[in-house]
């Protein structure tokens, strides 16, 4: 990642499980952010969340979004 470089979130779904988390913070040149989210469902209008992100550059998150998406395929399946 560089200064001149755009950045950018994925988010990381509530409930992934932590060892998902670490391995996508090794594997790939990004860094964990805690972003805050407006939740907008039930009887949540108006609350934020904080919400952890991933941020790198375009390329690096969507790579991030396809390996964690396998993942949570993979342990999903497992259970």
């Amino acid at each position: 990642m560089t200064d001149e470089e755009p950045l950018f979130d994925v988010l990381v779904p509530p409930g992934v499980p932590r060892k998902i988390l670490y391995d996508i913070e090794k594997k790939f040149k990004v860094r964990v952010v805690e972003r805050s989210t407006p939740m907008r469902f039930a009887n949540m209008e108006g609350e934020e969340r904080n919400l952890l992100a991933f941020r790198g550059t375009m390329d690096e998150v969507k790579r991030v979004e396809q390996y964690m998406l396998e993942q949570l395929r993979a342990f999903v399946e497992e259970k």
